[in-house]
């Protein structure tokens, strides 16, 4: 699997079925569909320093969703009979949506899990949120879950990457959603060039010392991202890679995932392959789901190195 082309090579993810070297691109089908995913509009109540979908108060190219449209997607969910068993919302900022209790509710009347991605902050603590958050619980209780954006377990690195003081605002709105019985997880990222034993050991002591009833250990309640740096070199996944990596297409995001944005001035919602290339053209997959069920190409570094040599998963 050593890849021998320069760093940063151009001629590096440019055919979607041919590699640099001449070898055939491994694909993925999609052959166990588990989470529906929402992009509920790019705009966030911050500025990250890596932010991968480029989220900030001005950065409107994915707008809004509307409940009207999620409630058209998971009537094809059902036409479709894809087996999905969890509904995601991500952004930007999900909270900024105005939708967003709606959309969920819509979600969790249908019967599925909801997942909502979010950084506990202002837009959360907003008390019309807050109001909907507590309906929601008492009606739906752990079929909602609340996925937090910690980048790392001190307050030190996590504001780096937020902001001064960032930390301690995702805190209190954990608190909040701690005394009123909402469940959590965490998201975090492995940049800190620490072992991931000695991470989850940080997070877990913080969860002792907040309470938060979070398990450190389980990567589906902690999860702990790589790096996204596309200027760093990052082989090129062949399909001979599955066998030398001992690693099958199922276990890629993509074989059981798709998300739905809706471009700034776009008629309609658009399904794209992956949460993680939100304006990557060669992942659009059409309007409908039907037009996303086709295999996937692995044509770009994040395919390698997030998904294929990183393990992750966005399931909650």
């Amino acid at each position: 699997m050593k890849d021998t082309i320069s760093e940063l090579d151009p001629r590096k993810f440019q055919d979607p079925k041919v590699t640099a070297k001449g070898e055939a691109r491994a694909s993925v089908a999609l052959t166990n569909p588990e989470t529906l995913w929402f992009n509920t509009g790019t705009l966030c109540n911050i500025e990250c320093v890596s932010c991968y979908i480029e989220s900030s108060p001005k950065n409107d190219r994915l707008v809004y969703l509307t409940t009207a449209e999620i409630e058209d997607y998971l009537n094809q969910l059902e036409a479709r009979d894809w087996g999905v068993s969890e509904i995601g919302f991500t952004g930007g900022e999900p909270f900024m949506n105005p939708d967003m209790i709606d959309m969920a509710e819509a979600s969790l009347k249908r019967g599925y899990k909801v997942l909502i991605l979010t950084n506990a902050m202002r837009p959360m603590m907003r008390k019309s949120m807050r109001a909907g958050l507590e309906r929601l619980v008492g009606e739906y209780g752990d079929k909602l879950t609340l996925r937090i954006s910690l980048d790392h377990w001190s307050a030190k690195y996590h504001d780096e990457e937020r902001g001064d003081g960032a930390f301690e605002k995702s805190l209190i709105g954990m608190r909040w959603l701690r005394d009123a019985g909402i469940k959590m997880a965490v998201a975090g990222r492995t940049m800190w060039h620490e072992a991931d034993a000695e991470a989850r050991e940080g997070y877990a002591t913080l969860y002792a010392d907040e309470g938060f009833d979070i398990d450190a250990a389980n990567p589906g309640e902690t999860v702990l991202f790589p790096e996204m740096d596309e200027s760093v070199d990052v082989p090129e996944i062949t399909t001979a890679c599955w066998g030398i990596l001992d690693k099958s297409p199922t276990e890629v995001m993509c074989s059981s995932s798709r998300m739905v944005v809706k471009r700034k001035g776009a008629a309609q919602p658009t399904v794209l392959a992956c949460t993680l290339l939100p304006y990557d053209p060669q992942f659009e997959m059409g309007t409908t789901l039907e037009e996303a069920e086709r295999p996937v190409q692995l044509n770009h570094p994040h395919c390698a190195k997030f998904c294929v040599l990183g393990g992750a998963s966005c399931s909650a």
